[in-house]
């Protein structure tokens, strides 16, 4: 009897650990926002500008590289079609301050932002630049398309 109840936690466990997502190196998953937050900061107001890098003007999908390459040390790819390759899917319940949010803005053309906590994550909007936005707003909710994790 014993013996059945050690395999059976055991089992458990083994099954426990395999279900741990990856977590991104660095600072620790739990200050992820408050590093995402001053990159933000820094970034604020900074134009949207179509195949945009740089301080001058940026698009989406750089900023999000740009972010992950300051912050985390991770190399994404350059456009948002082939970021929303990397990493693995979550859920919306499941998100976390550094998770990539993705979202279908058109009929071709998709957007992406880092989510930062608190229903909120930050982007380079077409129309005020780099700035954060809410989750909940109307026009963010209807237009989710999925969130990923990249982990290592």
């Amino acid at each position: 009897m014993y013996l059945g109840r050690l395999a059976t936690l055991c089992l458990l466990l083994l099954l426990t650990a395999c279900s741990v997502q990856p977590r991104l190196e660095g600072t620790g998953w739990s200050a992820n926002s408050e590093v995402i937050e001053r990159y933000y900061r820094d970034w604020q107001g900074t134009p949207y500008r179509l195949g945009g890098t740089g301080r001058s003007g940026l698009d989406c999908s750089a900023f999000v590289q740009n972010l992950y390459g300051e912050v985390f040390n991770q190399r994404l790819a350059r456009t948002t079609e082939l970021q929303v390759e990397q990493g693995f899917q979550i859920l919306p319940g499941e998100l976390e301050p550094g998770d990539l949010i993705f979202f279908k803005t058109g009929w071709k053309a998709r957007h992406v932002g880092v989510y930062v906590g608190d229903n909120q994550f930050v982007h380079a909007s077409t129309s005020v630049g780099v700035t954060r936005s809410n989750l909940s707003n109307e026009y963010w909710r209807d237009a989710f398309w999925q969130a990923r994790r990249i982990g290592l």
